[in-house]
């Protein structure tokens, strides 16, 4: 079973005095249903399991009173012996709970109650066309997060990387100093498969299983179409075609030199007018997130950041790159890059940092000033640049030398190598993304 960073969130709800139920949000098999009732079963005496999206008949439920009482009764007799309630014994889990809006209006009257635990999960909760809203959301009568594919070091666990070997790449970090050859060698090659491989946990337990990098393909693809008729089913009419069609631009948009994202590239003569609405249904889904150009590369970042200029990457890398032509994955695997190098490794950083939580934000001017991604660390604003090989630096060493002009505090360059520093730029490969936790 594959080891989750969201098990130590669950314990940690649990464990809350007067907790409010807990909705769990993100993209379509990220593992939310899987990782709740493994901590169900784990934590609880009685687990009452309800799937509104393959039992519609559970809906019902919820369709009269929603005083706690009423529904013990209504759950006790469409399930029979599979509820048992005992206060503070069993926890009540409501799956796809976007599909019965009545559900996430009686937390409230769960939390009052305050006998049982319960959970909610949802994979389009908030995005247009799904389903109806509930009547009155219960604001301040539920916890909510969002949960997202394995993230890096997720990946890492699976794979036999334990705490120890993180704890020696966190030292070569904070000491700027390099990582073991041997050690290098081996975090490079996980690298590489994770840029593949990605984060969602059934195509990353099929590759530790079998190493079958067909069958991972094939994964992907099926999740992929899953994806897109997503779009289909549950759009509002007009949007379906353009939906996909955003979706579907992806790869083109990131293999321009500017990837600033064009509504002419989804199609020709395409505008924001009519696309911008699309391209935010695919982002609320939780399969893609834009990172926004800032007027000036300082703190703050979103008070710098233009609304209307922005890239376009997809929140998981393995997914990304199951989009791009027949082979890419063989050509990753073995160093071949070719022109997609710079679209395959930013969308690789991208989805380290989407999964950390930060916010993607990067700088371009028309004068040929281009930086990959600015974002705060250790107090400051940083410069990212990444390297698919060992490329220069070029602009970002132009605004470091201009510090009247722009307050940078440093730039982090990561590529293929190993760790280094010289003055204020940082060098480190790109396996150690995941460790630039310090805000």
């Amino acid at each position: 079973m594959l080891k989750r960073k969201i098990e130590n969130v669950l314990k940690e709800w649990k464990n809350t005095p007067n907790k409010s139920p807990l909705i769990i949000k993100g993209q379509r098999q990220c593992g939310k249903t899987f990782s709740v009732r493994a901590f169900a079963e784990e934590n609880y005496k009685h687990v009452v399991y309800l799937n509104f999206l393959k039992n519609p008949n559970y809906i019902s439920i919820f369709n009269g009173s929603l005083e706690v009482d009423n529904l013990i009764i209504m759950m006790s007799a469409l399930l029979g012996n599979e509820a048992i309630f005992v206060p503070h014994e069993t926890i009540i889990i409501l799956d796809e709970i976007q599909d019965c809006p009545e559900a996430r209006t009686a937390l409230k009257f769960f939390k009052e109650d305050g006998r049982f635990d319960v959970i909610g999960t949802g994979s389009l909760l908030g995005v247009k066309g799904y389903g109806k809203q509930p009547k009155s959301v219960p604001v301040g009568s539920e916890t909510l997060i969002e949960m997202k594919p394995l993230d890096f070091e997720e990946f890492l666990w699976a794979n036999g990387i334990g705490e120890q070997i993180i704890k020696i790449l966190k030292k070569c970090l904070e000491n700027a100093t390099p990582v073991p050859e041997a050690l290098h060698n081996k975090m490079q090659e996980l690298m590489l498969q994770y840029t593949v491989v990605g984060g969602m946990p059934e195509v990353v337990q099929k590759f530790v299983d079998t190493k079958q990098m067909n069958a991972v393909l094939t994964l992907q693809r099926n999740i992929i179409h899953s994806y897109e008729d997503d779009m289909v089913k549950y759009a509002d009419d007009k949007d379906k075609p353009r939906i996909r069609e955003c979706f579907q631009s992806i790869p083109k948009q990131l293999s321009k030199e500017n990837k600033k994202f064009q509504y002419s590239v989804v199609k020709k003569g395409a505008t924001a007018a009519k696309f911008v609405g699309s391209l935010q249904w695919i982002e609320d889904a939780g399969i893609v997130s834009r990172c926004y150009n800032l007027e000036l590369p300082e703190l703050p970042l979103d008070g710098n950041a233009m609304p209307d200029i922005f890239k376009v990457y997809m929140n998981d890398t393995g997914l990304f790159v199951s989009m791009l032509e027949d082979g890419t994955q063989y050509d990753i695997l073995q160093g071949n890059l070719y022109g997609y190098k710079g679209a395959i490794f930013e969308n690789l950083i991208a989805d380290i940092f989407i999964k950390m939580d930060r916010k993607l934000y990067y700088y371009h001017k028309d004068s040929g000033l281009e930086i990959d991604f600015v974002t705060r660390y250790k107090g400051g604003c940083y410069l990212v640049e990444v390297k698919a090989t060992t490329g220069n630096t070029k602009s970002a060493k132009t605004i470091l030398s201009h510090p009247e002009k722009y307050h940078v505090a440093g730039v982090i360059k990561l590529g293929q190598y190993n760790v280094g520093k010289v003055d204020n730029i940082l060098t480190i490969p790109l396996y150690l993304g995941f460790l630039l936790t310090e805000y």
